[in-house]
């Protein structure tokens, strides 16, 4: 079987994916064999000595530079990062300050998941896990996209050869308790609401039952949220249950589908929840809109969480959680999350 390494992009340069990278490979070298950080040598050396010098009893990471793929493979000295290079190298007085907005970082992060995603388009590598990105500073470099789910989607349209509405894509938020898929993802709230659609909620199904079919073996049982309190109430607290979700799940059963809702969103989520080694009632629980499905799933704790892009023909994952400006720079930042990622980037791709 031909090598494939797995790609990791930074992230932004500013936040804390260059200091959780370094530290998933000091912490698990076995679980990051094979794996090549797409990002920027300068950002990736001050990670690092970040790290070394708030612990200086562990060991302390080299960064290497390498030219391709090719050679990221031979990189089998202890302790080192591979880094490919994919931009014009910042130098040391262009590196952002941890911590703030920049223009600079949103452009280095945007170019990064973009050779990324078209590397695993071509088919160079197995697999790409995203760093987190700050969606302020993206739009002060003028990228046209809002995060990685958008950016990635559009990759693969034009990869495609498609417009970007036929490639449909999906966000799920999973940890080992909970899956959430969303139905609209970085849009308003006033937005969301008008993304409740027929249509959406069918091809949220859609999406999420092949994903997991593949990734599973085995057809999931989908609980669906309502968007109104208590489900709507049949009608007295909003109609959009009986008028949109409902027909929308009779479809879902028509085409065989395993759906159950509409549910109120303050329980679905605990009847879905795994629990002290016993199943949920249900596999994954489709939200109506983004904090609605992304606040149980981060409240249980975001160590553990992973983000995962279904519908592209690609495997995509991230940790469950942001830049983190506040701490960044400090090294206090976890890698839990971050090898969490990978873990599901590497099962995703054997099943």
């Amino acid at each position: 079987m031909t090598f494939k390494p797995m790609v990791i992009t930074q992230g932004d340069a500013a936040g804390i994916g260059p200091e959780i990278i370094v530290k998933a490979f000091r912490d698990a070298p076995e679980q990051l064999q094979g794996c090549v950080v797409v990002g920027d040598l300068a950002v990736m050396q001050r990670a690092a000595l970040l790290v070394a010098q708030c612990d200086y009893h562990a060991p302390h990471m080299q960064i290497q530079r390498v030219r391709d793929l090719h050679e990221a493979e031979q990189v089998k000295a202890p302790f080192t990062i591979p880094v490919l290079q994919v931009t014009q190298l910042l130098t040391t007085e262009q590196l952002p300050v941890w911590g703030q907005i920049s223009a600079t970082a949103g452009k280095l992060a945007s170019d990064c998941v973009v050779w990324a995603a078209n590397a695993a388009l071509r088919g160079e590598v197995s697999a790409v896990v995203t760093a987190p990105l700050h969606k302020e500073a993206l739009f002060a470099a003028g990228v046209p996209f809002p995060g990685h789910t958008e950016m990635l989607q559009a990759c693969a349209a034009a990869h495609a050869g498609v417009e970007v509405d036929d490639m449909p894509v999906r966000m799920m938020l999973a940890n080992p308790e909970l899956k959430t898929v969303l139905v609209s993802i970085h849009v308003s709230l006033r937005k969301a609401i008008d993304a409740v659609t027929v249509d959406n909620i069918l091809q949220t199904l859609r999406i999420t039952h092949a994903a997991e079919l593949v990734a599973t073996g085995r057809a999931p049982h989908m609980a669906v949220a309502g968007l109104n309190p208590h489900a709507g109430e049949g009608g007295l607290m909003g109609c959009e249950e009986l008028d949109i979700i409902i027909p929308a799940l009779q479809q879902a059963r028509a085409e065989g589908m395993q759906v159950s809702g509409p549910f109120a969103p303050d329980t679905v989520f605990m009847r879905a929840r795994a629990k002290n080694g016993k199943a949920g009632e249900f596999d994954v629980v489709i939200a109506m809109y983004h904090d609605q499905g992304l606040i149980p799933v981060k409240y249980l704790g975001v160590e553990q969480g992973v983000n995962v892009t279904l519908g592209l023909p690609l495997v995509r994952t991230s940790p469950d959680h942001g830049t983190a400006f506040d701490v960044a720079g400090t090294a206090k930042a976890d890698a839990s999350s971050l090898l969490s990622a990978v873990a599901m980037a590497r099962a995703m791709c054997h099943h």
